[in-house]
């Protein structure tokens, strides 16, 4: 069954007949985590760095923002078996939408976030495709951890 992962959204499955896809990531960040040992897939849908520009908004939606959506994310999955040493992440998103004059740098800045939190954790990116001015949709199967973006039609492995 495929589970939409909406906009400041996270979806996690140990299903192997499940998949999980978000679709609109410009600015924003999709990040998949996979477990191949316990089977436990994971996905969120990121829009902003950091928390603290609405701590409010943090508490009731921790995953709309980096800082805060990511370890939810990972904590989330540990609870359903998933372990550290295990899992593979793979990331879209962070292009620049909108935002021609390069003011806001949303889509940097969500990304340069998002490695930091996982250097700092020992968590490696195995694949990503990132920046740009394109829109893309992230996928991932639950039975294989196989991750698809689809840009313009196109569909490529992650």
């Amino acid at each position: 069954m495929q589970h939409v992962v909406g906009i400041a959204d996270m979806k996690l499955s140990t299903n192997p007949e499940d998949s999980l896809i978000t679709h609109a990531l410009g600015s924003c960040l999709g990040v998949t985590l996979y477990d191949s040992i316990t089977g436990v897939g994971g996905m969120i849908h990121i829009m902003l760095p950091m928390s603290k520009i609405d701590k409010e908004k943090a508490k009731a939606n921790p995953f709309m923002f980096v800082d805060t959506g990511i370890p939810e994310l990972f904590k989330k999955a540990y609870a359903l078996g998933a372990k550290k040493e295990n899992i593979t992440v793979k990331v879209a998103g962070g292009a620049k939408i909108l935002d021609a004059a390069n003011r806001f740098n949303i889509g940097e800045r969500n990304y340069i976030l998002l490695r930091k939190i996982l250097w700092k954790n020992n968590v490696l990116i195995a694949s990503e495709d990132v920046g740009g001015e394109i829109s893309r949709t992230l996928s991932l199967s639950v039975s294989t951890g196989t991750v698809t973006i689809r840009v313009n039609g196109q569909a490529k492995e992650l």
